[in-house]
């Protein structure tokens, strides 16, 4: 609608490049506008292309004819409106495994954190002993991170592993290679598994020798070096305790 008003209201000179030879119907050639207003008009048609209805680009064209006379066309880019299929599927790609990875870490945190609950807050529990006992949690969260393994993999992580000459890891390669969400998914499952199991040992480390490790236990979640630090200190801290209460 601007462009015809814009057209309407300012008296145009359609100067036509003279095409050699005949002059067919419909034959494209390049013109120029010249007007009062042209700063405008340029403005409008050449510029932001908000007044042309936010086509991203437009191209402008004549036809003349003996017969029809002059006309302008506007015609679309269509470039620019073509798909991508091939990039829209690798989006898609990416989306689907980025979710996968942010579920499978949010469920592996949620599974392992009745087991903790458990040795804290009822370690003479019949409940808490038989789930330590239990293989089961282990058996899941093995086979989810094997499953997450298998979809982080790729060719280059072998290389990125075994980066030095020496066949061993360097942290520049292994920064690289937990650049990937669905590689960091797997590694914190592989932490929870392993941490799960240390204070499995030191809880029942704790019953077998009548220890307290309700705090090594809490460290073990999350620091697990630490909790298995505190769980010696404080074995070896309740020895003598123990001893002189058996010899009294």
């Amino acid at each position: 609608m601007s462009f015809s008003s814009c057209l309407s209201h300012s008296p145009l000179r359609l100067k036509a490049i003279k095409p050699c030879g005949s002059v067919g119907k419909g034959q494209n050639f390049g013109f120029s506008f010249r007007s009062n207003e042209a700063d405008l008009c340029n403005r409008h048609i050449v510029g932001s292309g908000r007044l042309l209805g936010n086509l991203p680009r437009v191209n402008l064209s004549g036809d003349w004819s003996f017969i029809g006379g002059f006309k302008i066309v506007v015609r679309p880019n269509a470039t620019g409106l073509l798909p991508y299929p091939k990039r829209g599927r690798m989006q898609a790609s990416c989306f689907i495994g980025s979710q996968l990875a942010s579920t499978a870490f949010t469920a592996g945190t949620v599974a392992v954190l009745p087991f903790y609950t458990l040795m804290v807050l009822a370690p003479n529990s019949v409940l808490t002993k038989k789930s330590m006992e239990s293989s089961l949690p282990y058996v899941v969260l093995g086979i989810l991170y094997a499953y997450l393994l298998y979809l982080s993999w790729t060719p280059e992580t072998v290389r990125l592993i075994f980066a030095s000459k020496y066949l061993l890891p360097e942290l520049p390669g292994i920064a690289r290679m937990f650049s990937s969400e669905m590689t960091l998914a797997s590694a914190w499952i592989h932490l929870l598994v392993v941490d799960l199991f240390a204070a499995r040992h030191v809880f029942q480390d704790g019953l077998k020798n009548q220890i307290e490790t309700r705090h090594s236990v809490s460290f073990c979640l999350f620091f697990c070096p630490i909790g298995i630090l505190t769980h010696v200190i404080t074995k070896a801290m309740t020895k003598p305790a123990t001893k002189e209460g058996h010899g009294v």
